[in-house]
């Protein structure tokens, strides 16, 4: 069960982070290294195999921890260090979405929110509400819209915007970003652009693919083909992209996130982000990957991998894709879908340019993620990374990373260990595709989908995200998922395919220790110990210890970055 989050978002964005007197938003000027702030809890899950729990930690002025341990010990060692009380609050290393996208949100927050919609009458309803706000003609841009939520669970069409938008162009991105849903005047748009071929007939881009009906587009673009209409849309201005960039910051620390792996950032965005760092206004840390092979990864090639100084922003790897996605059935599958046959899905990169791409970023020293869902996606890209990870020139410690891993052949689950690699995974992606996954696949196919704790026990990381705002920015809701396998109502009983459940610590590992890990960062973020970041979230109650039922209820009470809340709840 998906969760509307876009709505609440735009009401959270407007609200301040004010930080009680007793936390001041800056801390005092110190000597380097100098204690400043000990902090007591009633229980710290450290995450820190040394010292797994605790009830007080201290930092010093640059933001590290100097000591974990009792709280009565370190009050007493360090006397006239600041008091951070945080009652019966409990304490866990700063939570990290390793893999969602940051201006995809960003973007969303300021589109109509479509998510959750049970029919095409209400995606139009709120449309209109949405057109009200915002200039005359100009295009009615949403995402969300998800087919198999409607009753008919079919594609819609044009005609299915026209009659209430006859003039206006209008433009809805599906939920997982894979295909767009346009109306005739937004294809006429696409039309009219100089040089732009017929979107009727017989062909189809490469990666992509025009739905038609009689030989007409119908209204429906599936992955490589949305760029035909999205090239017509006007580009949003500066100052737009920035408060947009705000309230995607705002709304992630509100929900207790930390860090950020933000995959598929462009030269321009990363330029964006550094601003905001080189201001101070990056209000947590953002492992970018450079979008595809293009100008960003040929910068890091250029010019090195990029951290900012202040520690909030790096890009040290890239992302690449292989296939679509399953609910728009360009998911690249092995055998035909089980519910279309004929179709077994899409390759949205040709294998030989991305194994050219594979091997540019190997030799450039840039971390390989992929995005793979269907069985034939994965196998690509294992196939690719053995060829590419034979050479001599491969770093052993590689880590490079198999984004989604969503629908993988059994026999090719182990190669993941075998190559060392890092399958990561989104919780909610299978507690929001359940209701639809088996129709798509057939029961035979499911022994190998959101298969997280087979990967687990071969041995393989699971650095585990969102893919916001694909899913909700709140990784609560991602804890919840992974441990009972189930939706927000409790269903189905038992869970789904309940032997791939996890336990609430190898969940809270997930989006601790092993997205850093994931992302080289271990050293900095990911547990509370000494030399590391004060990173950290308070809860109002343990995690750990609660009823599966209660993860998502959780309350953040506040989120720390360098030893600094970046929210604190009223």
């Amino acid at each position: 069960m998906r969760v509307r989050i876009l709505a609440l978002a735009l009401a959270l964005a407007t609200l301040g982070c004010a930080i009680p007197a007793s936390v001041p938003a800056q801390a005092p000027e110190a000597a380097p290294g100098e204690v400043v702030a000990v902090l007591t809890a009633a229980r710290i899950h450290t995450l820190d195999p040394a010292q797994p729990q605790a009830t007080a930690l201290a930092w010093d002025a640059e933001g590290r921890i100097v000591a974990v341990g009792k709280a009565a010990e370190l009050r007493r060692r360090f006397p006239q260090a600041r008091h951070v009380d945080a009652d019966k609050g409990t304490v866990v290393p700063g939570l990290i979405d390793a893999h969602a996208h940051v201006m995809g949100l960003a973007q969303a927050l300021m589109s109509a929110d479509l998510t959750g919609a049970g029919s095409k009458a209400e995606i139009v309803e709120r449309l209109r509400a949405f057109a009200a706000t915002i200039p005359e003609g100009a295009w009615i841009v949403g995402r969300g819209w998800d087919q198999n939520r409607w009753p008919e669970q079919a594609f819609p069409t044009a005609a299915d915007l026209d009659a209430a938008f006859p003039d206006r162009p209008v433009w809805l991105v599906r939920v997982d970003g894979h295909a767009g849903w346009a109306n005739s005047a937004a294809m006429a748009a696409a039309q009219a652009l100089e040089g732009a071929r017929a979107l009727d007939g017989d062909w189809q881009p490469e990666g992509g693919h025009i739905v038609r009906q009689d030989g007409r587009a119908s209204g429906v673009f599936v992955d490589g083909a949305m760029v035909l209409v999205e090239r017509a849309i006007p580009a949003p201005d500066a100052a737009w992209q920035e408060q947009a960039l705000e309230r995607a910051l705002e709304l992630a620390v509100a929900n207790g996130l930390t860090g950020v792996h933000d995959m598929g950032v462009s030269r321009e965005e990363l330029a964006l982000m550094r601003r905001f760092a080189d201001e101070g206004r990056l209000p947590l840390r953002i492992s970018a990957y450079a979008d595809g092979d293009g100008p960003a990864l040929a910068d890091l090639c250029a010019h090195g991998l990029y951290r900012h100084p202040s520690g909030r922003l790096q890009m040290k790897g890239v992302k690449l894709y292989i296939d679509g996605a399953l609910g728009s059935r360009g998911a690249a599958l092995l055998e035909d879908y089980s519910d279309e046959h004929g179709n077994r899905g899409l390759l949205v990169t040709d294998p030989q340019a991305y194994a050219a791409a594979v091997i540019k970023a190997r030799d450039c020293g840039v971390q390989v993620a992929t995005h793979a869902i269907g069985d034939r996606g994965n196998r690509i890209a294992l196939d690719t990374y053995q060829h590419a990870l034979a050479a001599r020139t491969a770093r052993a410690d590689h880590r490079w990373r198999v984004e989604h891993a969503q629908v993988v052949a059994p026999e090719d689950l182990p190669r993941f260990a075998a190559l060392r690699l890092v399958a990561s995974m989104q919780p909610t992606h299978a507690t929001s595709d359940m209701p639809w996954a088996g129709e798509r696949l057939g029961q035979a196919r499911l022994a190998g989908a959101y298969a997280w704790r087979r990967l687990l026990d071969l041995g393989v990381p699971l650095a585990l995200g969102s893919d916001f705002p694909v899913e909700s920015v709140d990784p609560r809701l991602g804890l919840y998922a992974a441990v009972p396998r189930q939706d927000l109502d409790g269903q189905p009983p038992g869970g789904w395919l309940p032997g791939q459940r996890l336990s609430a610590v190898e969940a809270l590992r997930g989006f601790t220790v092993e997205a850093a890990r994931a992302g080289h960062d271990e050293s900095e973020v990911g547990r509370l110990a000494p030399g590391l970041r004060a990173d950290f979230v308070v809860f109002d109650r343990d995690p750990l210890a609660v009823p599966p039922a209660e993860l998502p209820k959780l309350q953040v009470r506040s989120t720390w970055v360098d030893g600094q809340a970046v929210y604190t709840a009223d």
